[in-house]
C-alpha cells in the first residue's frame, strides 16, 4: 500500500484535508447508476488508503451522495475524517414524481428539484438538510455552489450566513466552490473565506486560475482545493470519443492532450499521474480532489498521486510549448504535510 496522503491545514488551520480528497459526486450516480454496496466499497477503500477528506453537495443525487457518504462514515471517529459539502440548492419535494434525473447528470429518481437560493434562509436551510442526510452535527467545510448567476446576492446575504455558521460551530471552515475563477478571486479580495474549491481552472490543459486567484490566495492565506485535473476524462485516457468539461473533445483540445501524454509516456509516467500531481506546483494548493466511484479507481488514484514525477517531464513540457516557462511545477515526491505560512487578514 501507498504511503497515505499527507493532511495540511485550510485557510486559518481550523480544518483540514488529506492532500488526495474523496469527490463524491460519482456515488451519487453521476451519469450511471452505482449500487449502495459499491458506493461504500469505494469509501471504504478510501479509508484503507489514508483519504480522509469528502466532498460532496446535495446536487449529487438529489441527495444520494451525502446518505451514502454519510452512512459509510458513520462509526468512524469524527476527529479523523473531514467532510464538505455546499449550499446554494434547495431540494423541493415533486408531488408524484415519474422518470429519472438525467437531464442533470444523475441516473436517479426525480423526486426534488432544484431551486436556486443564496438567501441567508436558504443557506441555513440548505445545511441543516444536509447535516441530517449526513447525520453530522457539523461540516468541516461548507461552500456556496456555483452562485455564477447570484453573485450580488451570495455576497451580500449568503456568505454572512456562511460566517454567522461558521460561528456556530456548523461549519469550520467556509468558502466558495467553482469553475471559474473571476468570481472566487473577488471572494477572495472582500471577504474571509478559508478555502476555494476550484474546478477545471487549474490543470495541465487550463490555467486560468492563475491569473489572479492563485496568487491572491496564496497572498491571502486562503486555500485552494484543485478539481477537475482529469477534465471528465481526457487527461486520463485521452483518445477517440473523449469528453472535456462533459462535452465530446474538440479535436484542438484533444490533440493537446495526446501531445501531452506523448511526453509523459516518454518519461515512463501515466498522463493521469502527471495531472494529479501537477496542481501541488503552487503554494496555494492544499489538495486535489478526485472524482472516485471504485475501490479500483481509488487505488488507481493513490498510487498515481504517490508516483514520482521526474524534473525532466516539466521541462520537456515546456520545450514543447504545452507548459508555460513561468508556471510553478511540483518537486518529485509526493507533497509533504506541515503547517503553511499565514499572513493576518
Amino acid at each position: 500500500m501507498n504511503a497515505a496522503p499527507a493532511r495540511v491545514p485550510l485557510g486559518r488551520g481550523t480544518t483540514w484535508t488529506s492532500r488526495l480528497a474523496f469527490g463524491a459526486a460519482a456515488i451519487g450516480n453521476l451519469f450511471t447508476a452505482t449500487s449502495d454496496e459499491q458506493a461504500a466499497a469505494a469509501i471504504d477503500a478510501a479509508w484503507d488508503h489514508g483519504i480522509r477528506s469528502f466532498d460532496t453537495a446535495p446536487h449529487y443525487g438529489l441527495g444520494l451522495s451525502e446518505r451514502r457518504l454519510g452512512a459509510s462514515l458513520a462509526g468512524r471517529p469524527r476527529g479523523e475524517y473531514t467532510v464538505s459539502t455546499k449550499v446554494g440548492r434547495l431540494l423541493e419535494p415533486v408531488p408524484d414524481p415519474t422518470g429519472d434525473d438525467l437531464a442533470n447528470g444523475f441516473a436517479v429518481p426525480a423526486t426534488h428539484r432544484r431551486a436556486w437560493d443564496f438567501s441567508a434562509t436558504g443557506v441555513r436551510r440548505s445545511l441543516e438538510e444536509s447535516l441530517t442526510r449526513l447525520g453530522l452535527d457539523h461540516v468541516d467545510t461548507v461552500y456556496l455552489h456555483d452562485p455564477d448567476d447570484h453573485a450580488d446576492q451570495a455576497l451580500t446575504e449568503a456568505y454572512p450566513a456562511l460566517e454567522q455558521l461558521r460561528a456556530e460551530g456548523m461549519a469550520k471552515a467556509v468558502g466558495v466552490g467553482m469553475n471559474q475563477p473571476g468570481l472566487p478571486a473577488r471572494f477572495v479580495r472582500d471577504t474571509d473565506v478559508d478555502v476555494v474549491l476550484l474546478a477545471g481552472c487549474y490543470t495541465l490543459l487550463e490555467r486560468s486560475g492563475l491569473d489572479e486567484l492563485l496568487p491572491l490566495a496564496a497572498q491571502r492565506s486562503v486555500s485552494v482545493i484543485a478539481a477537475g485535473v482529469f477534465h471528465s476524462g481526457l487527461l486520463a485516457a485521452p483518445g477517440p470519443g473523449a469528453m472535456y468539461a462533459y462535452r465530446p473533445a474538440t479535436p484542438h483540445v484533444l490533440d493537446r492532450a495526446l501531445r501531452l501524454q506523448r511526453v509523459c509516456e516518454r518519461h515512463g509516467v501515466p498522463l493521469r499521474a502527471a495531472a494529479a500531481r501537477f496542481p501541488f506546483g503552487h503554494p496555494a494548493v492544499a489538495a486535489v480532489l478526485i472524482g472516485l466511484r471504485t475501490p479500483d479507481e481509488v487505488t488507481d488514484a493513490v498510487e498515481q498521486y504517490s508516483r514520482p514525477i521526474p524534473h525532466g517531464l516539466w521541462q520537456d513540457l515546456r520545450a514543447e510549448g504545452l507548459l508555460p516557462a513561468d508556471v510553478p511545477v511540483p518537486p518529485g515526491p509526493p507533497p509533504a504535510g506541515g503547517p503553511r505560512p499565514r499572513s493576518n487578514r
